[in-house]
């Protein structure tokens, strides 16, 4: 007789609220970032899943909470009054099936005539701004401790926004190198998935050579 087969639970459980993203490891080795919005609109909760059309407008939504329900589920709250229970295996499915979700969810909006959102703040004008500091090397390089700058729509994680500085020149392209350089936002440490939004304030310090 076959084994029966090992379910596959979690190893690790991380909530990135400024990215929005909630970070899951499984035992079996994946290990999947989940846009807050991604989990909303494909949430398992029955009304739901009953709606006649897909779930919209939750491009800023924000998971408010997590609760373990036993070693089967997570209970999700959201920052927008949802709550839905997700199963292991379903969120292991969730993560698997990512790509291939969210391109049929976008042409399930394009068929209600429905556009997805931008997916992160922005000032008055639509455009985001936000506020550098250079620190040591960085800012002999800068010719500056800091300056304000309105940064182009492509430009919306920490990892576009190195990107961004190194088109500058030579000197950039060195200096801030993406394992060369450590990054806060709002003055806390930064991943390279970390959303750049309007007013944020990203201080930018050489690593130890």
């Amino acid at each position: 007789m076959t084994a029966p087969e090992t379910p596959v639970g979690p190893t690790e459980i991380s909530l990135h609220q400024k990215s929005r993203l909630l970070e899951i490891a499984f035992s079996d080795g994946f290990r999947f970032n989940y846009p807050c919005e991604y989990l909303r609109v494909f949430s398992p909760a029955t009304p739901v899943r009953a709606m006649d059309q897909p779930v919209h407008g939750k491009e800023m939504v924000n998971i408010r909470r997590l609760e373990p329900q036993g070693t089967a589920a997570l209970q999700v709250e959201f920052d927008d009054g949802h709550s839905a229970g997700y199963s292991w295996s379903s969120l292991h499915e969730l993560g698997v099936n990512y790509a291939p979700n969210w391109q049929a969810y976008l042409r399930q909006l394009a068929a209600h005539d429905l556009q997805p959102g931008v997916g992160r703040a922005a000032g008055a004008d639509g455009k985001v701004t936000v506020n550098l500091l250079y620190f040591i090397e960085l800012a002999r390089i800068a010719g500056k401790d800091g300056e304000e700058l309105r940064v182009p729509a492509s430009v919306n994680n920490v990892e576009a926004l190195l990107a961004w500085l190194r088109d500058r020149g030579e000197q950039w392209r060195e200096a801030f190198a993406d394992d060369k350089v450590r990054v806060t936002v709002n003055k806390h440490f930064a991943e390279l998935y970390t959303l750049v939004e309007q007013g944020d304030e990203v201080a930018l310090v050489p690593l130890p050579k």
